[in-house]
């Protein structure tokens, strides 16, 4: 009985806008808070760390060869995560300490593949503080295809937790049918969905793929004030002469397997969300719906998914 609840934090918070060292810190007392609630699981929004890169619809982010543009992404590059440089370790060491497993959404600036591009990934820690798998938005959305690279399907994987299992896609990719589908079928019953932070984005696909998977889903947002500009950052007077007051809202939220609230989604309001989710309700809502058991045709349509990392340069072994 005590494996079927698990008790889940959703850290709807704003980072320290393009500051790494700053947003880390605020990420370790979320965990440290989450912890001392006795949550069992901390999710943390798309790209939080450092953060999302408004800046590109504010400042003619188009624009080719802008002096602007370049000095702004050199700093966002300054500021992400080079996880082979050890940059999340002290969140890993935190989430041992306290055994409590993390989702997190950063900005990674990965050694393979050559360690300049960057891309918003999804990292998963498990409660022994060891990263169980990154995944690199498969599709950056729109504006954000011009600061952002593609990603892969390497870190589509699910992982055990308590009688859960637990998968994640980054904001937009929720809406793909086929990677949802890829979760699903590894046996997901509880997907997390991050997003930089908007109602608007979380208030009806939360719901939606809570009834077509018959699992929980936990939908994050972060928030992004005018104020969460801090005065280091590039071309600041150049970027807040558009910037709205609120720019991320949150709308932070969770549906159960029936598709109903558990959470409605939560706007303008900074902290830790806690709720306890039973597993038994998974089970309950399966028995008329499985999308990929009994209600299921492989026969007729299958997935076929390619999870190999990729990488520009291929050495044969000696």
């Amino acid at each position: 009985m005590k494996d079927q609840l698990l008790t889940v934090a959703l850290a709807q918070i704003s980072p320290v806008w393009l500051d790494k060292g700053a947003t880390i810190k605020k990420i370790e007392n979320s965990i440290v808070e989450a912890a001392s609630k006795k949550a069992e699981l901390v999710i943390f929004g798309e790209s939080l760390l450092p953060g999302y890169p408004f800046w590109v619809s504010l400042t003619d982010g188009a624009q080719f060869n802008s002096t602007v543009q370049k000095e702004i992404h050199a700093h966002y590059a300054q500021n992400s995560i080079v996880i082979e440089n050890e940059d999340l370790d002290s969140i890993c060491d935190l989430a041992e300490e306290h055994n409590i497993a993390i989702y997190l959404g950063i900005i990674e600036r990965p050694l393979d593949r050559g360690g300049h591009s960057l891309y918003a990934s999804l990292v998963y820690i498990d409660q022994k503080g060891e990263i169980k798998s990154v995944h690199r938005k498969l599709q950056p959305t729109y504006e954000e295809r011009l600061t952002w690279s593609p990603g892969d399907g390497n870190g589509l994987l699910v992982h055990p937790l308590k009688e859960f299992t637990v998968g994640g896609l980054n904001c937009w990719e929720n809406w793909m049918p086929l990677p949802r589908v890829a979760l699903y079928g590894q046996g997901e019953n509880l997907h997390i969905a991050v997003w930089p932070g908007s109602d608007y984005n979380t208030k009806d696909i939360t719901r939606f793929i809570a009834r077509e998977s018959r699992s929980y889903v936990i939908s994050v947002s972060s928030l992004m004030r005018k104020e969460d500009f801090p005065s280091t950052t590039p071309h600041l007077d150049e970027i807040l002469k558009k910037a709205p007051e609120i720019l991320g809202n949150g709308g932070s939220c969770i549906a159960g397997p029936d598709g109903e609230w558990v959470l409605e989604p939560v706007i303008n309001k900074e902290g830790l969300l806690i709720e306890t989710l039973d597993f038994n309700r998974v089970l309950q809502e399966r028995q008329n719906f499985d999308p990929v058991g009994h209600y299921s045709r492989p026969d007729v349509t299958q997935l076929h998914v390619n999870r190999e990392r990729q990488s520009t340069v291929r050495f044969n072994k000696e």
